[in-house]
């Protein structure tokens, strides 16, 4: 009794494992196999194009007047009156301020007194000098008196043109008195109030003149070098796409700042926005040479490469980069290309090789694939998956013979296990 429920006991466990291997079988069949198959990457493609790209130069700095005009009172006085503020668009003449004129006005006509009384003293001696010269021509004065007529004019004579001086003088001081702008311009500071007492050598107004605007960049020694006069500059608010200027290279520092080893380029504006004032910070962007009709993709298209390489001469470590990039090849295969790449300009690149125009570039989901790899391209119709089932065909699909015997053996084991259950069927009766 015990033997026959140890053997028993046998046949439920081999009835089991037989059970288990059928199972496996069955993962394996149609449906079963599509669970390990590599799925079809979802990509984003784009149209490879030409297009102009820039090699540019990029640097930052503020708007400011090609020439600003410091306005320092003549006279100390008193100011009874501004005329002008912060902000106001001036003429060259307009009047800004006004000094307490009272003393000046008196000095002025003290020395046009002093004037008239020099003028007389002066027409009466030179009377007095060309009758004492006709004299002594006829023997009839000696050359004393003619000496001293000939001093007393040449005394009244400097004192005329020194009261004329000193009047001349007196009226600019008085003229003075109005402080006007000496240019066209925006008033950019006003340092000076009413009731304020204006001196000789203090500023009382900054004027910008609108000749024109500028900005000056401060760029390192490799971009330095590589500028030159003439070139063209777009300039760009610091918070904004569009440009708002565009200008040119005007003037070069001949040296590099000692302290920050930067060059001074001064960029003079062509034509400006009326969002560009006194101040405003501005990217600008000096195009140095331009590439027409080239092959142009977004960076993010690509896909980088960093390897480290020792030189075995020197001994040193060098870092080598290679770029790639994939297409679409009949809208179900990715194929892998190296780029060979030239001018960059922002997020764009020129690719010199790798690259033909017409070209489906796989933009989005590149980073995961691989030579060769299967995708399906973003919003067209995805294929039954029946269908692609049967168009790839299971493991082992291409040997039929195989898949015969496989069939067969499968049938055979399962006919197997029929007869050995019936077989345990029978004993356990």
């Amino acid at each position: 009794m015990k033997r026959n429920s140890n053997s028993l006991l046998l046949i439920v466990l081999a009835a089991l494992l037989v059970g288990s291997c059928g199972g496996g079988n069955d993962a394996q069949r149609p449906g079963g196999w599509q669970g390990s198959a590599r799925q079809a990457t979802s990509v984003e493609v784009s149209e490879v194009t030409t297009a102009s790209i820039s090699a540019q130069v990029r640097s930052y700095g503020s708007i400011r007047a090609q020439d600003v005009v410091t306005i320092i009172p003549q006279v100390s006085n008193r100011i009874t009156r501004i005329h002008a503020d912060l902000g106001d668009t001036v003429r060259q003449g307009q009047l800004l301020a006004k000094i307490h004129d009272v003393p000046f006005r008196d000095a002025l006509e003290q020395a046009e007194a002093q004037l008239r009384q020099a003028r007389a003293s002066y027409e009466r001696d030179s009377t007095a000098f060309l009758r004492q010269q006709q004299l002594f021509d006829r023997g009839a004065s000696s050359p004393s008196e003619l000496d001293n007529a000939r001093s007393a004019f040449e005394s009244s004579r400097a004192q005329y043109e020194s009261a004329r001086a000193a009047r001349t003088q007196s009226r600019e001081n008085l003229e003075n008195t109005e402080i006007r702008s000496p240019v066209n311009g925006v008033v950019l500071e006003r340092m000076i109030a009413e009731g304020d007492l204006a001196r000789t050598g203090d500023p009382a107004f900054e004027v910008a003149n609108l000749v024109g605007f500028e900005t000056r960049l401060f760029l390192p020694m490799q971009d330095w070098e590589a500028v030159s006069v003439g070139l063209p500059v777009a300039m760009r608010l610091s918070n904004r796409d569009e440009i708002a200027a565009n200008g040119i290279i005007s003037r070069i520092s001949p040296q590099l700042n000692p302290s920050t080893g930067l060059g001074e380029v001064v960029v003079s504006l062509t034509d400006a926005t009326r969002s560009v004032r006194q101040g405003v910070l501005v990217d600008s962007r000096i195009t140095l040479r331009t590439e027409e009709n080239t092959v142009v993709i977004p960076r993010s298209a690509m896909i980088e490469q960093v390897e480290t390489y020792i030189e075995p001469e020197t001994n040193t470590v060098e870092i080598r980069r290679k770029y790639s990039a994939f297409v679409a090849v009949g809208d179900t295969i990715a194929r892998q290309r190296e780029l060979e790449l030239g001018l960059e300009q922002g997020e764009r690149v020129e690719v010199l090789a790798g690259l033909e125009s017409g070209e489906k570039l796989i933009v989005t989901g590149h980073r995961n694939l691989s030579d060769r790899d299967r995708i399906r391209i973003a919003g067209q119709p995805r294929p039954d998956t029946r269908e692609q089932q049967l168009e790839d065909g299971p493991p082992g699909a291409g040997n039929p013979e195989s898949e015969g015997q496989g069939e067969s053996g499968a049938s055979a084991g399962g006919g197997e296990g029929s007869e050995r259950s019936g077989q345990r069927s029978q004993r356990t009766q």
